[in-house]
């Protein structure tokens, strides 16, 4: 069964941290990259960070140096760990495969950020 819980998210003050995760369930996640999307008010749900099953990274230029993005496969489980939260970051916050694989997505975690 394909899922995904999302969670961590919060109301913080700008310059402060907060980190996600997302517990994740089905092979389609399993062996392949995963990332957190996130999708602000108004505007369409975007890829800001993403790991392949080796570890290796890639960031959005918007989040690059302040975001970070792990994985425990032995866990199922997703991490983001979001550093000098600026109110622009305030979004849903979902995780999915990377590139979308069509599975449903997850009901997020909202981040609030406040000036």
């Amino acid at each position: 069964q394909v899922q995904l819980v999302e969670s961590g998210g919060g109301l913080v003050q700008a310059g402060g941290s907060l980190r996600l995760s997302c517990a994740f369930s089905g092979s389609i996640f399993s062996f392949n990259a995963m990332g957190w999307y996130r999708q602000a008010p108004g505007k369409q749900r975007e890829l800001v960070a993403r790991i392949n099953t080796g570890g290796t990274t890639e960031y959005a230029a918007s989040v690059k140096g302040r975001f970070t993005i792990s994985r425990d496969n032995a866990k199922n489980t997703l991490y983001l760990q979001m550093n000098g939260l600026k109110p622009e970051d305030t979004a849903v916050y979902y995780c999915n495969a990377a590139p979308l694989r069509g599975a449903q997505w997850g009901k997020g975690t909202l981040v609030t950020v406040s000036s």
